[in-house]
Formats: structure tokens, C-alpha cells, sequence
């Protein structure tokens, strides 16, 4: 599998472009793959990108309700930009000491995806099992969490995730927390309506906790679990553009009017 460690430049459209970028690389998957002998499994275009926000910003899941999810006017006082992602999921709060991660699998390759279960808990228990060497006890949890065991018992979420599916590949990705300010969590989001079990009604900085491990040692750890071993020299940066232009920083798409 290709490596992709990339974050787009944060200049104009920077949240927006980091999270086209995402939707660009499952895209141009499927479009080459399209035009490609039927027994040609795909492979070749599976990836995994890495990065991490040099800023904090607000990422809303494709059917995020804005105004029950976010505080727009602290975000604006603070000057956090808000973008909206093409998969599901929940409203996230990422920035340095929150890596991201995305990987773009086949379908040919790995039929058995393309039921929703079975795609989280391939990615998922990759993930942990990769992850439990640094941190013993890491576990899948709720439909697309990874959780840690805290002191008094406890599941504290470390990591929370979604994915899109499209004709041949799939994308999914999410959030490893190692050193983020989670109290920003608490200032920017308001408590979410629909919970996992496992919450148990915690306030947000009560919830989630940073894993005690440095960001190259995720970084690492996560590039080892996929295998992706080999440098991508390219991206799709056109698609990446034209996908940010038309869509992704549009008021439109992040529904912020």
C-alpha cells in the first residue's frame, strides 16, 4: 500500500482542501480503476494518507445539523473554520496532537467490505491491534470508536471514525487523539443529542482522552498496520481543487447560510 503524508498548505480554502483531499483520493481510485481489465483487483490504488492540522478546525459528518452540533459564534470569536466532510458521522474538533487518518481500500481486493460492519471492524481492529504494543487495552467501540480503559474502569474515547463507499473502493477514515487541548472540544461542540452507550452522558473532556504516545510513534504504528510502506510521489491535486472550489468551500455544502 502507497503513503500518502500530506497536509495541504493552510493557506485560502485550507480546512476545506485537507478534507477534499480525502474524497479526491477515493474518486480517482474508482475513476482509474474503472477503465481497467475486470480482474485487475485494484491494489495498486489502495493508500493511506496521514496529516494533521497545523490549526484547530471543526469537521461536521455529511448529515451534521449545524446549529445542534456546533457553537458557530465561539467558533467565529475564536477564528475556527468549520468544514463539512462527505462521509457520516458526527461534528469532530481536530488540530496539532490530533492525527488524521484515511485509507482507501478495494472492494476487489476485499469483497467482504462492502458490508459496513465488516469495513469497521477490519479498519478498526487493525488499528488496535497495532496500537496495543504503545498503549495496552485499546479496544472497538460503540459502532466506530477506539477507546482506552481508564483508571476507575472507565471507556474514554480516543478515536472516532466514518467512511464512504463508493462503486469500487471504499474510504474511511478518522481522528487518533496523542496530544490535542481537549478542553477546546468542550468550547466549540455542544453535547451531541445521540450518544453511544458507553458515554454514559459524559461532558465531552470527561469522554475523551490523548493516548501517551508521541505523534511520530502513531504516525509509525498506523503506516505499519496497513503495510503502507511504499512513498506516494503524486495526489490528485486537480481533482483536489476542483472538488474544494465546487463543493467542499462552498457555504452551501458546510450549510452555514
Amino acid at each position: 500500500m502507497k503513503l500518502l503524508d500530506l497536509t495541504i498548505d493552510f493557506t485560502s480554502d485550507d480546512a476545506a482542501a485537507n478534507v477534499a483531499l480525502d474524497d479526491a483520493l477515493v474518486e480517482t481510485a474508482d475513476a482509474e480503476l474503472a477503465g481497467m481489465a475486470a480482474d485487475c483487483d485494484g491494489r495498486e490504488f489502495e493508500i493511506l494518507r496521514l496529516w494533521e492540522p497545523p490549526r484547530p478546525m471543526v469537521v461536521l459528518g455529511r448529515s451534521s445539523r449545524v446549529a445542534a452540533e456546533v457553537d458557530v459564534e465561539v467558533c467565529r470569536a475564536v477564528g475556527v473554520d468549520i468544514v463539512r466532510r462527505a462521509s457520516g458521522g458526527a461534528t469532530i474538533v481536530t488540530g496539532p496532537g490530533c492525527l488524521m487518518y484515511a485509507v482507501v481500500l478495494s472492494y476487489r481486493l476485499r469483497p467482504e467490505l462492502r458490508s459496513i460492519d465488516a469495513a469497521h471492524r477490519f479498519v478498526l481492529d487493525t488499528l488496535a491491534e497495532a496500537l496495543r504494543p504503545l498503549v495496552p487495552g485499546i479496544k472497538r467501540v460503540g459502532t466506530s470508536d477506539l477507546a482506552v480503559v481508564d483508571s476507575a474502569g472507565g471507556e474514554r474515547k480516543i478515536s472516532g471514525n466514518s467512511m464512504r463507499c463508493r462503486r469500487d473502493f471504499l474510504v474511511y477514515h478518522g481522528t487518533l487523539l496523542y496530544d490535542f487541548p481537549l478542553d477546546l472540544v468542550g468550547r466549540l461542540l455542544r453535547m451531541p443529542a445521540r450518544q453511544p452507550e458507553y458515554r454514559r452522558g459524559r461532558t465531552h473532556g470527561d469522554f475523551m482522552t490523548n493516548l501517551p504516545v508521541s505523534g511520530e510513534a502513531l504516525r509509525s504504528a498506523v503506516a505499519a498496520a496497513f503495510g503502507a510502506t511504499q512513498a506516494a510521489t503524486d495526489w490528485p491535486r486537480e481533482e483536489t481543487t476542483r472538488l474544494t472550489r465546487e463543493k467542499y468551500a462552498t457555504p452551501q455544502w458546510t450549510n452555514l447560510l
